[in-house]
């Protein structure tokens, strides 16, 4: 019994001196150290924002239309006797090649008449001018012989005076000088009708040289001749055929140029032009006449380049012009109306690689603005309007972005005092996830995609 009550004694002992020795060790315990931590560093990619040369430019479609297209018709009655072998559809014919001949007899005939007429009234106004040459003559002589006659008559009155001559040789003498008066006033009656005689005939001539002009042009017309190297396209006669004056013949496509009638988004249209001025311009185009229209067309000095839409192989490039704008916007389409010439569509033809431009093709017609200096950035480096730069101290800032416009993957910025960013800066082209500003940043500058960005910028095939 001694035993159990010395044990449960000591134990109280032991465990209040355990307690004891536990509380001096947390006392005198020297306290914890705590590391601190933060957000890790991110690694991004990042461009120097720095204004390069860019070129606004805009996309549009549409179809290809000969510039020159001519439908041939008949400009007289008659057989067709001649067509030419090579004026069938798809072939090509040179610029003065007769292509067409329509029996010419009647309209020979009709010549031969209207020269014969001409010949008549140029022979009658000979004969008319020999004939007045001779009156004029036979007026001269008559006057002389009117004088002296005039004289015999003074004479004779002086010698009936004398009494030496009888009064009736004084009256025959008087009836002679009265007749050749009256056969000189005939003659200048005939001297006067000369004038309208001539007048007529000059009249006559002048018909019949219409008359031989016509029947020769008319001639000529039965022939007809290519005005200019041409792909043919619908043939609408045969040889034998009679075709009436006013009838076609067939169509003919000029070579030497076409045009691309295409349609541009109105908003594309915008930013074409915008691109063209910097933003203190001003810009102020009068449009007012034709020529003042293309005045300005001129001075947009837009180059077009033009493809074929759906062609698998390498892609082929005409270089274009912009000449005209439509004189109305489609208000379904929201969209206008561009006609792109294209010379010599037909050259450096490389069969299954490069094809002509033939009409009906359907054609991507980019226009380009002449380059200017702006702010571009890629499309991937903003986000809903905002941009993430790298900090001098390497830390994410959040920027709200004053955009100007986008062209496809790239942002132009507007040029103002708060357009978010400044030149010289580093901007982040990586995606960084969380983001949050003061976000520490381990950079890595992208030098090969800045020079990437550059050539996009001037319009460059990615």
């Amino acid at each position: 019994m001694k035993k159990i009550l010395k044990k449960f004694t000591i134990l109280p002992i032991i465990l209040v001196s355990a307690i004891m020795i536990v509380v001096i060790l947390v006392k005198t315990k020297s306290p914890a150290e705590h590391e601190e931590k933060g957000y890790p560093q991110k690694a991004v990619e990042v461009i120097t924002a720095k204004k390069i040369p860019f070129r606004a430019s805009a996309m549009a479609f549409g179809h290809v239309e000969p510039a020159v297209l001519l439908k041939a018709k008949s400009e007289v009655s008659g057989k067709i006797v001649y067509i030419h072998p090579n004026l069938e559809k798809g072939a090509s014919i040179d610029q003065g090649t007769i292509v067409l001949r329509i029996e010419p007899t009647t309209f020979e005939i009709s010549l031969n008449q209207s020269t014969a007429a001409l010949a008549g009234s140029q022979s009658a106004l000979t004969q008319l001018l020999v004939e007045e040459k001779s009156t004029k003559s036979a007026l001269v002589i008559a006057q002389k012989k009117l004088a002296v006659q005039q004289k015999e008559l003074d004479r004779m009155q002086q010698l009936i005076v004398k009494g030496t001559i009888s009064q009736s040789a004084l009256d025959r003498e008087e009836q002679a000088v009265l007749s050749q008066r009256q056969q000189i006033q005939d003659i200048q009656g005939k001297l006067s009708s000369f004038d309208s005689r001539r007048a007529a005939i000059n009249a006559q001539i002048k018909q019949s040289e219409s008359l031989v002009n016509k029947s020769k042009d008319t001639l000529g017309r039965t022939e007809v001749s290519m005005p200019f190297d041409a792909r043919i396209g619908t043939v609408q006669v045969e040889e034998g055929e009679f075709v009436q004056a006013g009838g076609t013949l067939f169509e003919a496509l000029g070579v030497q140029a076409v045009e691309i009638n295409a349609r541009l988004p109105l908003n594309q249209f915008r930013n074409l032009i915008s691109g063209l001025f910097d933003l203190h311009d001003n810009p102020s185009i009068s449009l007012a006449s034709a020529s003042s229209l293309q005045v300005a067309l001129g001075k947009m000095q837009l180059e077009a380049r033009v493809r074929l839409v759906g062609n698998s192989s390498e892609p082929s490039i005409w270089e274009g012009k912009l000449i005209r704008l439509s004189e109305s916007v489609d208000p379904i389409r929201d969209t206008l109306g561009l006609v792109i010439a294209v010379n010599d569509p037909y050259e450096g033809v490389i069969p299954g690689v490069r094809p002509p431009l033939l009409k009906g093709m359907y054609t991507s017609v980019e226009l380009f603005s002449p380059a200017r200096l702006a702010l571009v950035l890629p499309r991937k480096a903003v986000h809903q309007g905002r941009v993430y730069v790298a900090e001098a101290d390497d830390t994410l800032s959040i920027r709200t972005l004053d955009i100007l416009f986008t062209q496809g993957n790239l942002v132009v910025v507007a040029d103002t005092e708060n357009a978010g960013i400044n030149v010289g800066e580093r901007v982040i082209i990586s995606d960084v996830i969380p983001v949050m500003d003061g976000l520490p940043l381990k950079v890595i500058p992208a030098d090969e995609y800045e020079i990437q960005l550059a050539r996009l910028a001037v319009g460059a095939r990615e």
